[in-house]
């Protein structure tokens, strides 16, 4: 019998309640977090990098995060030294995302933990799975990707613009299209 609590379903890849107050209330506070960070003025840098040392479960010293920003829990995100995203990402965070060091993205990307069952009825109940996302070190994304769950990209890679990652994407390629594959090597 499994005795885990929605949380902790959620963090090991098993199918799990959204609609737990816990995780409601958690997402709730990571939703604020992001409102307040969205509303401050760009010039306000000391301020946002504070915000995103909050929010975030692991940060550097050299970051930036243009605004607006959104993600669902923001503790399971790791970010690494010398990464930048564009305006409008969005992280959804249910298992953890991870980027290595000095990672580009572009502008309108996602990075999508969750998923939900194909079963109706388990769906229509709220119940989602989450499968962790890794980035490599100098990794480019670019604009309007979207990443899905359990994908791992390699160090050194190029996605092109538009791509639906959907499965993993190694090393020292580019790699573009709906569903992304690897064109050649760089």
């Amino acid at each position: 019998m499994n005795n885990l609590n929605e949380k902790e379903k959620m963090l090991n890849g098993e199918i799990y309640d959204a609609s737990d107050e816990l995780l409601i209330q958690e997402r709730e506070n990571a939703k604020d977090l992001c409102f307040e960070y969205n509303h401050l003025l760009p010039s306000k840098i000391d301020e946002r990098k504070n915000l995103i040392k909050k929010l975030l479960g692991k940060t550097t010293e050299n970051f930036h995060i243009e605004q607006p920003f959104y993600c669902d829990y923001g503790y399971n995100i790791e970010i690494g030294e010398n990464f930048y995203t564009n305006v409008n990402v969005v992280i959804l965070d249910c298992a953890k995302v991870i980027f290595g060091d000095n990672v580009f993205i572009a502008p309108n990307c996602g990075f999508y933990t969750a998923g939900h069952p194909f079963d109706v009825e388990q769906r229509n109940k709220a119940l989602e799975y989450a499968y962790p996302i890794t980035v490599g070190d100098n990794v480019w994304i670019g604009a309007g990707c979207s990443i899905l769950p359990g994908v791992t990209i390699g160090d050194n890679t190029v996605i092109g613009a538009g791509s639906v990652v959907t499965k993993d994407i190694p090393a020292n390629v580019l790699a573009v299209g709906n569903p992304c594959k690897v064109i050649r090597e760089i």
